[in-house]
């Protein structure tokens, strides 16, 4: 196989063991953009009297994480916990393609030529250019996925094509790519930080004798990672959310927030520091099966394909 086989299959095996973990993770992520959504902007103690006011933003519906998934089954059943697959789908296809390949290709760049190592600052710069460009790349299907998913009733599309149109026809071409600032940050927080401490974790495991290459590394690796990408990317995550889900005047420019420092600011004032973990619970229910299924599937492609482990 050529060095050109060698790289494409990368690329495609990172798209496909991302799509397979979005399939398994769809239900988490949805509850999680509907605990990030409520009680958005809204003061601590305040949910009630802001809701008899007839605010935009509806008081607490969900109450935490199991209680919240079997709010949304009993209102709007069980298939509601796939909301936005399609996007989904279309956006690991681009975005985790790109990341995933881009940061065995970036990383590559920075072996030392006598010990034949590779730096944990490498990996975390690797991790983090690559995320990025792909992120930029995927926002449209992000965008879209946020929407599908949120329980507001601002933005109904029945499918990926007529949010497409609706988006474009209602806020231009920019309001595809809007969030794109947050979209990006938390791209590279995230590549930066589940790509490398996996490879980090596994091959410190590796080679102080504690496991073999194998199911038992990447399993270990995986619950690991997750961990530590979810708590570097929940506060973005949750600016991200909201930034794609605010409503738009006229002018197709966002009524709450105005960029994503001010989200920042807005959601710290109002909420407090833990308004910022909103829905942490979930993304890492969600990240970590997602990196464990992730990996695990993406070093087994690896290993058919005739292609060494990360």
């Amino acid at each position: 196989m050529s060095k050109e086989e060698l790289m494409s299959h990368r690329f495609l095996y990172g798209g496909l063991s991302c799509m397979a973990a979005a399939c398994v993770t769809n239900p988490i992520d949805v509850i999680k953009t509907r605990l990030q959504l409520q009680g958005e902007l809204i003061a601590k103690g305040n949910i009630a009297s802001a809701a008899a006011g007839g605010e935009a933003t509806a008081a607490m519906h969900y109450k935490g994480f199991t209680r919240g998934t079997i709010q949304i089954i009993k209102d709007e059943g069980i298939i509601a916990l796939y909301k936005g697959l399609s996007p989904s789908l279309l956006r690991e296809a681009s975005y985790s393609t790109i990341r995933m390949g881009g940061y065995d290709l970036i990383k590559n760049n920075f072996v030392d030529q006598q010990t034949g190592n590779i730096t944990l600052l490498s990996k975390i710069i690797s991790g983090a250019i690559s995320g990025s460009v792909g992120a930029c790349i995927a926002n449209p299907s992000d965008l879209i996925k946020v929407r599908m998913q949120a329980k507001s009733g601002q933005h109904r599309y029945t499918s990926i094509s007529t949010a497409f149109i609706s988006i474009v026809r209602e806020e231009g071409w920019r309001g595809l790519y809007k969030g794109t600032v947050p979209t990006t940050q938390r791209a590279a927080l995230l590549t930066a930080s589940q790509l490398s401490s996996y490879d980090h974790i596994k091959h410190t495991l590796i080679d102080a004798g504690y496991a073999k290459e194998g199911f038992l590394a990447h399993t270990i690796s995986s619950i690991g990672a997750g961990l530590v990408a979810a708590t570097f990317t929940s506060p973005v995550d949750l600016v991200k959310t909201r930034i794609m889900n605010q409503p738009v005047d006229s002018r197709g420019v966002g009524t709450l927030y105005t960029s994503t420092l001010d989200c920042f600011t807005k959601t710290f004032k109002a909420e407090g520091p833990l308004g910022l973990y909103k829905g942490f619970i979930p993304n890492w229910l969600r990240i970590g099966p997602h990196s464990l299924v992730t990996f695990i599937v993406y070093e087994q492609l690896r290993k058919i394909g005739g292609i060494n482990p990360i």
